[in-house]
């Protein structure tokens, strides 16, 4: 469905917006499987980066790009690049095809490997660092805070803030089935239609009142592009049960 201007009334004031919204389909849910391969052979080139790193600072290679420092913090910058692109992809794919959330701890470790890929990307690099007394103060220093910022950086990005399991994916699969849903570019929830009003223009929760754009799709299209709640506004207007909502 090519994008396309929609007359959207607020639920809140029944005024309408300036202009129309434009609204896009959303994209296919894409295949997790995929998805996690290139997000483990992503992270396999982050760990081959810290080993480069580890070799510069042990005086074991030299590639000529300059000092030992500028090489560090080279490889330091690309073993996060990986670190960070692969978590993306792993966190895509867990909200396509997401674990069970029976055993919280494995739904936790399942949910944020790229955390834990994160701290094997950089802390033995750290450790090394601390350890080694043959390498020069300064370069110490610099490859110390490089590492450390990218470590939190990389944990950051990395960590899954807005998780889905396995049981809520199939709770607003069996309630919603293909019915259309919407979301905002930057919201964190998807949202109901309300109906239509007098003149056939589709009512929406107030929520979506400051979007100019909105997104259109299923609800596992929604919960693929880490839309994993349902609207709590829209869920008290239907009297919605059993699908998880922004405040829980």
């Amino acid at each position: 469905m090519a994008e396309k201007k929609k007359t959207i009334v607020s639920a809140s004031n029944g005024e309408k917006p300036a202009a129309p919204k434009t609204v896009h389909q959303a994209k296919p849910v894409g295949n997790a499987s995929g998805l996690r391969v290139g997000a483990v052979i992503l992270w396999v080139v982050a760990i081959a980066f810290e080993v480069l790193a580890l070799l510069v600072l042990l005086g074991k290679l030299n590639i000529n790009l300059g000092s030992s420092m500028v090489q560090l913090i080279v490889f330091l910058v690309l073993d996060l690049v990986c670190v960070i692109i692969g978590s993306q992809l792993w966190k895509k794919a867990n909200h396509i095809k997401p674990a069970s959330e029976k055993n919280k701890f494995k739904f936790w470790l399942w949910n944020n490997m790229g955390v834990v890929v994160c701290a094997f990307a950089f802390i033995p690099f750290i450790i090394l660092l601390l350890t080694n007394k043959n390498v020069d103060k300064k370069t110490k220093t610099v490859a110390l805070i490089a590492a450390i910022v990218a470590l939190l950086i990389g944990g950051v990005a990395s960590y899954d803030f807005n998780p889905v399991s396995l049981e809520e994916q199939t709770a607003a699969i069996s309630t919603f089935g293909e019915e259309q849903v919407y979301w905002a570019p930057f919201g964190k929830v998807y949202h109901l239609s309300w109906g239509v009003d007098e003149n056939g223009d589709e009512i929406f929760c107030g929520a979506l009142n400051r979007s100019d754009t909105l997104t259109v799709g299923t609800v596992d299209e929604a919960i693929a592009a880490g839309r994993t709640r349902l609207c709590s506004f829209c869920a008290k207007h239907f009297d919605v049960e059993g699908v998880r909502t922004d405040e829980e």
